[in-house]
């Protein structure tokens, strides 16, 4: 780590926009949170990497698919809300839950990690405006509108809008989402939908996990006319580090190989969802029995991957976005969120949560200057949380009076 590097992050540690831990804890321990103290290879996250990292504050995803029924995505997520506190109760001297900017800074000062809830998907809410003010008060500080399916009243970007981007449900959840402090976040949506969403917002939005569409055209990146309207609206774009989404040659090979499988007539490349342990199931015994199998290609592809090799993104691929997106977008718009344990291969250089560093070492290369370096490591998104606290009439945070 350089000094100018080390300078920054004593003075604004990383703030991350989205990582996927509990989803990976779910699949892999039956969320038993033990032994994150120490060097966990499997996942791409643990306490000592967070450190070297340089991380100060983490929105962990309460993720759950987007096929689930919204009743069943409810009790997902919930599961994976109590996950995140029985992992900062775990560690009570290395992470502190947080609801607010002043909450984050103060655990920094305190040399705990700060750990903040986002919920990545608008099906988790049922529809219900109650269930949305029930994840506010247990500490959602985000909700993702979509995941990769549409809602009955938002549109994703892996398909054809139905709704037109939000109907009048989908506008009246996001006002209420701005009325109790809880932040809209617009990764995952289609552009139409990030259009009515910021026509609709009258605080900033989040992209907790996004790149730009003009240097790789993929459906989860923002395109420029988006990103501009960040400058009026006070938004952040939190540039992904996700293969697909920063390398273009990577992003061509992923729907080569997705449409290899399709012809062979093979399944979707998709890990089933795991379920969590049952009362009085041992969460180790869940976690083997449903256990990955070893990584290994069916043979029909054998030839295919042997004449398409997999291309490799990279860290620079990485800083291109995020200067694209400062160009685009503006200096006080932009910040990083990796999407670790939610993505299985990370570009070179950035393979697991104390890559930070080294991404900020190239921006310095590029002329960076420390002022500019820690507007993006967090002072951007710490704006967010302080202004959509104080815009929100009747804000919502554990321990707040029933409204």
């Amino acid at each position: 780590m350089t000094d100018t590097v080390a300078r920054v992050l004593r003075s604004m540690p990383v703030i991350d926009g989205h990582n996927d831990l509990p989803m990976a804890l779910r699949a892999r321990t039956g969320y038993d949170v033990s032994g994150l103290d120490r060097h966990r290879p499997e996942f791409h996250t643990d306490l000592p990497r967070l450190r070297a990292g340089g991380v100060g504050a983490q929105f962990w995803s309460v993720f759950v698919p987007g096929d689930l029924s919204e009743p069943e995505a409810v009790t997902a997520t919930l599961e994976q809300v109590d996950a995140v506190y029985r992992l900062v109760a775990a560690y009570p001297r290395e992470l502190a839950i947080a609801y607010d900017a002043d909450g984050v800074e103060a655990a920094i000062a305190s040399g705990r990690i700060a750990s903040l809830i986002g919920i990545e998907g608008g099906h988790s809410l049922a529809t219900s405006l109650g269930v949305l003010r029930a994840f506010a008060r247990l500490g959602v500080r985000y909700v993702t509108l979509t995941h990769n399916h549409h809602t009955s009243w938002a549109d994703a970007s892996t398909a054809e809008p139905v709704v037109g981007g939000l109907n009048d449900v989908g506008r009246a959840i996001v006002r209420e989402m701005q009325r109790i402090g809880v932040i809209v976040d617009l990764s995952h949506v289609a552009p139409v939908t990030m259009h009515a969403a910021l026509d609709v917002a009258e605080a900033p939005v989040l992209f907790s996990h996004s790149s730009c569409r003009a240097l790789t055209d993929h459906v989860r990146n923002v395109p420029d006319d988006v990103l501009a309207r960040l400058r009026d609206n006070g938004g952040v774009v939190q540039v992904t580090f996700v293969p697909p989404f920063v390398s273009p040659a990577v992003a061509d090979w992923t729907a080569a190989y997705a449409d290899q499988r399709k012809r062979l007539g093979l399944p979707a490349d998709d890990a089933p969802w795991p379920r969590a342990p049952r009362p009085g199931e041992s969460a180790a015994a869940l976690a083997a029995a449903q256990a990955p199998a070893e990584p290994g290609e069916d043979p029909r592809l054998r030839d295919w991957l042997a004449a398409h090799p997999r291309p490799e993104a990279t860290l620079a691929q990485v800083a291109d976005h995020v200067e694209h997106a400062r160009e685009v977008a503006g200096l006080e718009h932009i910040g990083l969120g990796g999407d670790y344990d939610g993505t299985d291969r990370l570009p070179v250089g950035l393979a697991d949560v104390s890559g930070y560093p080294r991404l900020l070492a190239e921006l310095v290369q590029r002329g960076w200057s420390e002022a500019e370096l820690v507007k993006l490591t967090g002072r951007n998104v710490l704006r967010v949380l302080r202004v959509t606290h104080e815009a929100a009439r009747e804000p919502l945070w554990p321990g707040s009076p029933a409204r």
